[in-house]
């Protein structure tokens, strides 16, 4: 990639970026490049939505589950 391919890369993840910030994704850049990535490579954007969405609520009944005393 040269120096001008490089700098339009990273200016369109920065854009990507503060789309996603606007939006509220709660994606952290590095999050969001893998998933620009894996739909550059075929990836069906839909789906990875819903593998993100499931992760995020798998996450959220673990730490819930956690916090909860005597659930051990």
């Amino acid at each position: 990639m040269d120096a001008r391919s490089e700098e339009g890369a990273r200016e369109t993840m920065e854009i990507l970026y503060e789309m996603s910030r606007i939006l509220n994704t709660g994606l952290d850049r590095t999050t969001l490049s893998v998933l620009v990535s894996l739909c550059e490579n075929g990836v069906n954007p839909e789906a990875l939505a819903a593998v993100v969405k499931e992760l995020r609520r798998e996450g959220q009944a673990l730490r819930a589950a956690a916090e909860v005393p005597g659930s051990d």
